[in-house]
């Protein structure tokens, strides 16, 4: 006796739920609410880019306070779409704490 089971039988044990993950409906729904957040991040980083040309414009520098505001936002928005495509497990804001920039 074998203990292979044949072709085509049910799996002893378990051993497919082993194989294959439960697919992560959660996780997909939180990207799918991240992917929305991330594309109104994107925005306001164009948004504030023109704003700190003007800025630069009238007064011959920039801001360094919106820079550093900017800077963070740009590491929020690689914070989300690392959690998107699986790169970080971690949940970016406002489940977890918000990227500052030193």
């Amino acid at each position: 006796m074998s203990d292979v089971p044949p072709a085509g039988a049910p799996p002893i044990n378990g051993a497919a739920a082993a194989a294959h993950p439960p697919f992560p409906a959660v996780r997909l729904l939180y990207a799918v609410g991240f992917a929305i957040i991330a594309w109104f991040v994107f925005w306001l980083i164009l948004i504030l880019a023109l704003v700190q040309f003007a800025v630069i414009l009238i007064e011959r520098r920039s801001n360094e306070e919106m820079k550093n505001f900017t800077f963070s936002l740009i590491q929020y928005l690689w914070e989300l779409l690392a959690f998107i495509v699986f790169v970080r497990d971690e949940q970016p804001f406002p489940f977890g704490p918000f990227p500052k920039h030193v």
